[in-house]
Order: C-alpha cells, then structure tokens, then sequence
C-alpha cells in the first residue's frame, strides 16, 4: 500500500509539474507575440493632418490631434466584467487584463478574473485562445483554423477603430465611405481577409459606437456565420494626442432585442510601446 500511495503522489507530482510547464509555454507564446507586434511600431511615424473627407474628416480630427505621431500600435491597461452566461444569465464575472493591438497583423489580449470556483485566466489572439482554471488546469483551447483567424481579425480590426485610429487612416489597404452626415465605414484588408466596421459619430466627431458583421460561432448552433457584432464608447481620455474611449461596452447581435453586452471594460492606462520598451 505504501509503494502504491508513493507511486500515486509520483504521477500527481509529475501531472502538476507537466501542467505548469505547459501553462509557462502559453506564456511565453504571449510573451514572443507581444515582442512581435509591438515591433511593427512605426519608429519615426507620419504626424497627423486632418486633409480628409467627410465624415471620416470629423472623426479623425476628433480622435487625433493635429501634428500627433502617428503611432499604430497600443498597450492598454483594463478592468471590467466578462459576461459568462447569456442575456437572462448574464453571469458576469470580474476580470483585469493587457492588450497589445496592432491592426492589421494581430493582437494579444492576456486576462485573469472570475470569482470562487470560477478563477480563470488565459488569452486570445490571433490565432489562439487559451484559458485555464486556477492557472493549472485547461479548460479552453481553441485556434489555428481559418475560422479563427477570421472571428479575431473582426475584433482587433474594430477595435482599431477607437483604440489605434492612426491604424486605420486611408491608405492602400484601408478606405472609407460615408454612410450618412454622423456614420461613415471604414474597410480594412490583409491578405485574404477583409472586414468593414461601421461608425457612428456625433456633430463634434466623437465616436458613439461601432458595429459590425462578425464571423463567429457564438450562436446556439455553434457554426461560424455572420452575425451583428458592436458596442457604445464613451469616457473619453487623452492618451499623447490620442482621443479615445476608456469604456467599452460590447456584444454579440449588437442592435437587436438580443444584444447581450457580455464584454465591460474599463481602461486604465494606454500608450503606445516602442521596440524594446
């Protein structure tokens, strides 16, 4: 019984310890995409000037002081809510997390959160999703497909919109059109992805919400289509000549009676990181 009690604590010993090396592994592929993106910021960037038409003009000329360098990548700091249930069961939990974005190429959000038997922590990004209970034990992974890279690629995408605005200034691969006097779509492509967000703005060009068509499964089939994606902007901060929401409201089915806002944040800090900082 001894040996047998002695071998059981070995093998838990060694299951733990292999779990651990795998949650490091998670972490140092955050680690290694994070270094990768903030790369990608511009070293000596354009600086701004607002020779655009409308309503993208007012928009921009809202979100980005003249003369600003235009940085494209961001840090940003936050804490919210992340809703794990559904419209009647919100089950919101709370959550802190990091975000390196940096449109078109990709993102890294890195969070822990939850409460009691519900302590989760992991990350999206471009291609994964990784998030484990207690820091120990797998409980979602998903990424490395098509339809993955598509879902994120809506995401960061619209989120550049409020977050990184110089990263979506027209150019070869970004174009605008308006929509109405306050809502004009923006267009990004990459390769062989292309996503269109939607923004609606008020008479001084401040961003209300954004809204989109999402490649997602988050639907009771579970099969990838595409579906009303959006969320309201507000608390507005300066963040070095930078104009942006620091509360973020957003959610599946945006603008239907079924718009469940299951993403709450809150920004506590933004920058935008150089190469080695």
């Amino acid at each position: 019984m001894r040996m047998i009690l002695i071998l059981l604590a070995v093998l838990i010993a060694a299951l733990v310890a292999g779990l651990l090396g795998w949650r490091q592994f998670d972490r140092r592929a955050d680690r290694i995409e994070t270094d990768r993106l903030i790369g990608l910021q511009p070293a000596h960037p354009d600086t701004f000037s607002a020779t655009l038409p409308e309503p993208a003009r007012r928009f921009f000329t809202f979100a980005i002081a003249e003369g600003t360098p235009l940085h494209t990548v961001a840090w940003i700091e936050m804490e919210g809510q992340f809703g794990m249930g559904d419209k009647e069961k919100p089950g919101y939990q709370p959550m802190r997390a990091t975000q390196v974005i940096a449109a078109p190429e990709g993102f890294v959000w890195a969070m822990s959160g939850g409460l009691g038997t519900m302590r989760m922590s992991g990350s999206d990004s471009r291609t994964w999703t990784r998030f484990w209970l207690f820091g120990l034990l797998p409980v979602a992974r998903a990424g490395g497909t098509a339809d993955h890279v598509r879902s994120a690629f809506g995401r960061y995408v619209s989120e550049a919109v409020f977050w990184t605005p110089a990263a979506v200034l027209p150019g070869p691969n970004v174009t605008w059109e308006p929509l109405s006097e306050d809502a004009a779509r923006m267009t990004m492509r990459h390769g062989d992805l292309e996503q269109a967000v939607d923004i609606v703005i008020d008479d001084d060009g401040k961003p209300l919400y954004v809204s989109f068509m999402r490649w997602t499964d988050a639907n009771p089939d579970k099969v990838h289509r595409l579906q009303p994606f959006g969320g309201y902007l507000s608390a507005f901060r300066d963040f070095e000549g930078f104009t942006v929401p620091t509360h973020i409201e957003a959610g599946n089915m945006f603008g239907t009676e079924d718009y469940f806002p299951f993403y709450i944040a809150d920004v506590t800090e933004l920058r935008f990181p150089r190469p080695g900082s």
